[in-house]
């Protein structure tokens, strides 16, 4: 992706730095991402929208008025935490309660339902739309499992124009929703991204060949074809998304406005020449275009690509389409920043703790007397995760992104540094743990944050910091990290995910009480190692590996083998006494 040398861990941190200083006059920096430097004279609904980094002008690029008025930016292509989205939306919502928008992704879904969570506890109202427009992920009868492209655009706009408008927030989640169901977007690739400080893209299209129904987190394609002309190009995009309109019917006479996006290399130019072609076979079907952007509003690094949507509104939709609008990456008419005022963000930081030593509760000295295990067990993860990422990477880029092996590196060394850190000022077991999976969570954002903040947050919970923990406790925690994991995941056994390990190794480690802690978790490990196995023969049901489906049969699940990797790992330093002492 990259053509000069870049520190992969701090690519991301270092983008979204350049960016607020080229574009102050539009937003600035808050933990978490970004938001406006301006503020609107009337009070409005926040919108805040967010996801990966690598696909600019999302989402940092399309904040400003009258579109969002704050985005969270997680790692490249990683979903951000629930503290960072947590923290964004602290600093944008303006007493109208908060509009949180986002691809619909796993990880996504994860970390913003927690932030969102997070929120309503502080008394913020909160609504959420996650964007489901790509046609190719999942059929109309399971609309709901669809991935967010290039529609993002649509949603946010219509968005941000509501709050604009001063309309409240029922209001401006109900027309957000109206146009993700308006909305409908297929994207085509003839070349592969490559992440900062990887040697190679993360998939490659045969050379005379196009790859149809990627992802813009460098998924393949569903199907590769011959190339085909820029008529031909244009005439499969269009076809295809003609087949599904909403509300059903025939599109001839129906207003359409069409959306040509360029995904990171693809040159404007030739973006035009199809989107003459586009103009002409809408046209030729008797569609009103109405109006049309061209260009790159969702991008994925160096993926040489496009992606058509077309967005079928009604007259409401339509006016607050047409509402002026401007961001560094989107302009929509004049927007009136006369009536614009500063905004001073000093009363906004962060609730949550400042530092290791803020706030930690009391702890009993036999619980702080394990604090030490605590650590050895998380230096033991975090080594475990290093000897093998490159592994799980391959493994997660048959059919996903291939990041889970840098993704689980980012949370197991800065759950390891929370570890030392808090522990060193005092913290029992309970608080340390708990310390480790937020850090956990907040770093390596993605599905795999959220669901390994869920497992060690849990056993942090069952220990507690009353007592030196105990196999009970242990047990107890990992029920509990099943049962938030099932929950909030959505996923069960046999979905192809982290839980066809996690469930056996809960089931197993809970059998027979009376069994020694050290004894039980080895053939919890074992069964969470057969659980992982067995996945290479599943197909994927749920998460990005799910639109990849047959490709993943064969290969494991790479949330389930990291998993059984880690509990193997530790199994020499379970021997905890079956009650406290």
């Amino acid at each position: 992706m990259a053509f000069l040398e870049h520190d992969p861990e701090a690519f991301a941190a270092a983008a979204a730095a350049g960016f607020v200083a080229a574009h102050g006059d539009l937003v600035q920096q808050v933990p978490g991402g970004v938001v406006r430097t301006t503020r609107s004279g009337t009070d409005e609904v926040a919108v805040v929208i967010g996801g990966g980094s690598g696909h600019f002008p999302a989402f940092g690029g399309l904040v400003g008025p009258g579109l969002a008025h704050g985005a969270v930016l997680g790692n490249i292509f990683a979903s951000p935490s629930a503290h960072q989205v947590a923290d964004v939306a602290r600093c944008a919502e303006q007493g109208r309660g908060v509009l949180l928008s986002y691809g619909n992704y796993a990880g996504d879904v994860l970390q913003f339902s927690a932030g969102a969570a997070r929120l309503r506890q502080n008394g913020i109202p909160v609504r959420s739309v996650a964007v489901t427009d790509d046609i190719s992920s999942a059929p109309p009868e399971e609309a709901s499992k669809r991935r967010g492209i290039a529609g993002d655009l649509v949603v946010f706009k219509i968005a941000g124009a509501a709050a604009a408008a001063g309309h409240d927030l029922d209001t401006v989640a109900r027309v957000a929703d109206a146009a993700n169901a308006a909305t409908r977007s297929l994207g085509v690739a003839f070349s592969g991204c490559t992440l900062p400080g990887a040697d190679q893209p993360l998939f490659r299209v045969p050379e005379g060949r196009m790859s149809i129904g990627l992802g813009i987190h460098g998924e393949p394609g569903l199907e590769d074809v011959d190339v085909p002309t820029a008529r031909g190009l244009a005439e499969l995009l269009v076809g295809r998304l003609l087949e599904e309109v909403p509300g059903g019917g025939s599109p001839q006479g129906r207003r359409v406005i069409a959306i040509l996006n360029g995904l990171g290399a693809f040159k404007y130019e030739e973006l035009y020449v199809v989107f003459d072609e586009v103009r002409r076979g809408l046209a030729g079907r008797g569609l009103q275009l109405v109006d049309a952007k061209v260009g790159e509003f969702c991008t994925s690094f160096e993926m040489s690509g496009l992606s058509l949507t077309l967005f079928w509104p009604d007259e409401e939709l339509e006016a607050l389409w047409r509402a002026p609008a401007r961001s560094a990456g989107y302009l929509q008419g004049s927007p009136t920043d006369g009536a614009l005022r500063a905004v001073d963000l000093s009363d906004r930081a962060s609730r949550e703790p400042d530092g290791p030593g803020s706030d930690l509760p009391e702890a009993a000295e036999q619980s702080r007397a394990y604090v030490p295990l605590i650590r050895r067990a998380l230096e033991t993860l975090s080594r475990t995760v290093d000897e093998h990422a490159d592994e799980l990477g391959r493994i997660d880029a048959v059919a996903g992104d291939g990041d889970h092996g840098l993704g689980m590196q980012r949370g197991a060394h800065a759950a390891l540094a929370a570890a030392r850190s808090v522990g060193d000022a005092g913290a029992g077991a309970g608080t340390t743990l708990r310390r480790a999976a937020d850090a956990w969570a907040d770093e390596a954002g993605g599905t795999s944050g959220a669901l390994w903040g869920l497992i060690l947050g849990s056993v942090a919970d069952a220990i507690g910091n009353a007592t030196a923990p105990t196999a009970e406790a242990v047990r107890r925690g990992a029920r509990d990290a099943c049962a938030r994991v099932m929950a909030q995941g959505g996923a069960h056994e046999g979905d192809k995910t982290l839980v066809d390990a996690l469930a056996p190794f809960a089931a197993t480690l809970d059998r027979d009480p009376a069994i020694p802690l050290d004894v039980a978790w080895t053939r919890a490990a074992e069964a969470a190692r057969q659980g992982a196995d067995g996945t290479a023969a599943m197909l994927p049901t749920l998460g990005r590996a799910r639109t990849h489906g047959a490709k993943s049969v064969g290969t494991p699940d790479p949330g389930a083998v990291s998993f059984a990797l880690i509990v193997t790992a530790l199994g020499d330093l379970m021997a905890i006494p079956t009650t406290a002492h």
